[in-house]
């Protein structure tokens, strides 16, 4: 008997702790074969004979003021085609993403979604691993968090422990 698939909605609340993000709102695009992150300043280096990059990035919508900085291993250089059909060579990292208690490791492109209203998109391949199922007339479905308690959670985030509401499975959605 087949297990009962979690539903999200078109967008929901993402956790990063490898990148210290405690939460950033990713639109669910299964329209996209890979997922990107919001990153400027973008800056590679050697560590140890690895490839690094050091980024920064806005993590909540319609707020430029706050702003993190990140550092990943690069796994990769991709080119990527947007939506708008313009192709882009792009920096891939793998981290740690935690939605409604699970987590899986997944690998990100780092691109400059300023004029964009999500920070991430989180694409086909990463949706796979979680085996979410997507409802598009929905939103949040798995957390509603106000901007108000997002910026808050930033502020003490070093005292804060986000907290992640059980699974939810959707008996009937259809």
């Amino acid at each position: 008997m087949s297990k009962e698939k979690t539903m999200i909605g078109w967008n929901e609340w993402v956790q990063l702790p490898q990148l210290g993000l405690p939460l950033i709102k990713a639109k669910i695009d299964t329209g996209a074969r890979t997922s990107a992150l919001h990153a400027f300043d973008i800056e590679t280096f050697k560590r140890r004979g690895v490839s690094w990059v050091r980024f920064k990035i806005h993590p909540l919508q319609r707020n430029n003021k706050l702003s993190i900085q990140c550092e990943a291993p690069v796994i990769d250089r991709r080119l990527v085609t947007d939506s708008g059909g313009k192709a882009e060579k792009r920096l891939v990292i793998d981290t740690l993403a935690h939605i409604a208690g699970v987590t899986r490791r997944i690998e990100i492109t780092l691109t400059n979604r300023e004029k964009m209203v999500f920070r991430m998109l989180l694409g086909r391949q990463a949706i796979s691993k979680f085996d979410f199922l997507v409802n598009p007339a929905q939103t949040a479905i798995l957390q509603k968090i106000k901007p108000s308690l997002a910026l808050d959670i930033y502020k003490n985030k070093n005292n804060l422990v986000i907290p992640t509401p059980p699974i939810l499975i959707n008996k009937g959605s259809k």
